[in-house]
């Protein structure tokens, strides 16, 4: 059992919308990321990943439609890519542009979690912009602070 092990509220808002997931990136980056998700936060209902560009007779559009098949007008689906401006992120643009779908580019791990894990009777806009928010402060030159601690005497 893990920390985040009862977690399950945030699936279900009180609109009864379903919020499920989707990380879409080249190659085989959105597989490694959904293992690490299991392992912190133990497996996700309503996750799905698409890799791109990993079997030649798979068009990537073809993966994004079959993720967006199982999609209802009553779901939301916020989707994680990994470059802004880059062919995976354009295609979702041309395939998923609705109301009810949210695409965030150049995620990291605690953004994934942070939204994941986000209560479901938040706004779904409310849990992106502050799990933007917490992820960017997430990322941190350590070696430097480290040395900067070092030279201050605050270690």
């Amino acid at each position: 059992m893990n920390l985040y092990t009862n977690h399950y509220k945030h699936l279900m808002g009180p609109d009864n919308k379903t919020r499920k997931f989707l990380i879409a990136t080249h190659g085989t980056f959105s597989a490694g990321v959904r293992s690490s998700l299991d392992m912190i936060i133990g497996a996700q209902k309503n996750l799905f990943i698409v890799q791109a560009y990993i079997d030649q007779n798979i068009a990537i559009e073809d993966e994004i439609k079959q993720v967006l098949e199982q999609i209802s007008e009553h779901d939301e689906l916020i989707i994680f890519s990994d470059i802004l401006g880059g062919s995976v992120t354009n295609q979702l643009l041309q395939q998923a542009s609705k109301p009810n779908i949210h695409i965030i580019s150049g995620f990291n791990l605690p953004l994934l979690i942070d939204v994941m894990l986000g209560d479901a009777e938040t706004p779904v806009d409310e849990v992106i912009n502050n799990a933007i928010i917490n992820a960017k402060e997430q990322m941190v030159y350590v070696s430097k602070l480290m040395n900067f601690e070092k030279q201050m005497g605050l270690e």
